[in-house]
C-alpha cells in the first residue's frame, strides 16, 4: 500500500510517550507507532459503529425473518 507523508500537531507530553516506546524498540520510529495508533483507532470505530447499528435490531424481528426466509429456501430444495 502506497504511502504519503503528512506533518500532523502532537502535545509534547504525547510525543515524549512515543519517544520512549520508539526508545524501548517497541516501534521502529515514530512514523510507525503513529501510524499503528491511527489503524487500531480506526478499528474501534469502526466495531463501535457496527454494535451500534446491530444494538438497533429488533431481534424478535429479525429471527421472524430468518425462519420464514429458511422455511421458503428449504421448500425449493429438490428432494433427493
Amino acid at each position: 500500500m502506497s504511502q504519503t507523508k503528512v506533518a500532523i500537531t502532537i502535545e509534547e507530553g504525547i510525543l515524549a510517550r512515543v519517544d520512549a516506546l520508539v526508545k524501548r524498540k517497541v516501534y521502529t520510529n515514530r512514523s510507525r507507532a503513529i501510524q499503528e495508533a491511527v489503524q487500531e483507532k480506526l478499528v474501534r470505530l469502526e466495531r463501535s459503529r457496527l454494535a451500534e447499528e446491530c444494538a438497533k435490531l429488533n431481534p424478535a424481528f429479525e429471527k421472524a425473518m430468518a425462519d420464514e426466509g429458511l422455511s421458503e429456501e428449504l421448500a425449493a430444495w429438490p428432494k433427493y
